[in-house]
């Protein structure tokens, strides 16, 4: 089965291919989901970061505090290793579940830090929804309410838009109307289909809404 990895950096615009490959009865697996689910309460996960980070970024409902770990991660590169450390094998473990266990002509991993941790290996092809710095800036302190120095930090933690893009085999750019991004989506499922059942030869695309 051929499985795509859809990555792109924050704010870009990935939940708008997401969801179009969805409406278009593609199997997709959020890895921000499983991130959540990953470090539940009761899980070792979570027993993990109370004990390498401390009580204080754990909620007093038993749940990590995402704000709060997000702030410290994205300011320091130390500590976000450490964080990884701990949920990325989980998250891995479960991605690698799900994907075996599909069985239509293709599948999507949604994959933020897809190149940036490694599981690009998990993937077949890679998809990159991409959109300039500036706007991903914009984008990310309307969405998510953070100042734009906590945003410039969330962005530098990710790997750079050349990196990602060097890396992929097809590439949305994600500048204009979401519209135009699900009309990508369309013309890529045909492709996809296409690919999964041997009718076309892999190769590289570039495609615009």
């Amino acid at each position: 089965m051929l499985t795509v990895g859809l990555t792109g950096g924050i704010a870009s615009g990935k939940s708008i291919a997401a969801s179009a490959f969805s409406a278009l009865g593609v199997p997709v697996l959020n890895a921000d989901l499983v991130a959540r689910e990953v470090v539940a309460p009761g899980s070792p996960a979570l027993q993990q970061i109370r004990e390498r980070f401390g009580a204080a970024f754990i909620t007093p409902a038993g749940e990590l505090d995402r704000r709060r770990m997000r702030e410290h991660v994205f300011a320091s590169t130390e500590a976000r290793r450490a964080l990884e450390a701990i949920t990325h094998p989980a998250i891995r473990a479960r991605l690698v579940q799900w994907r075996d266990a599909q069985r239509a002509p293709y599948c999507v991993l949604d994959v933020p830090i897809l190149v940036e941790s490694g599981m690009d290996a998990l993937v077949d092809r890679i998809l990159v929804i991409d959109a300039p710095r500036e706007l991903q800036v914009q984008r990310l302190m309307a969405r998510d309410g953070v100042g734009q120095a906590l945003a410039e930090q969330m962005l530098a933690a990710q790997a750079s838009r050349e990196e990602r893009l060097a890396r992929a085999d097809d590439v949305i750019a994600n500048a204009g109307p979401p519209g135009a991004v699900r009309a990508a989506v369309e013309r890529l499922h045909a492709s996809y289909l296409a690919l999964a059942d041997g009718r076309e030869q892999p190769a590289s695309g570039l495609h615009l809404p």
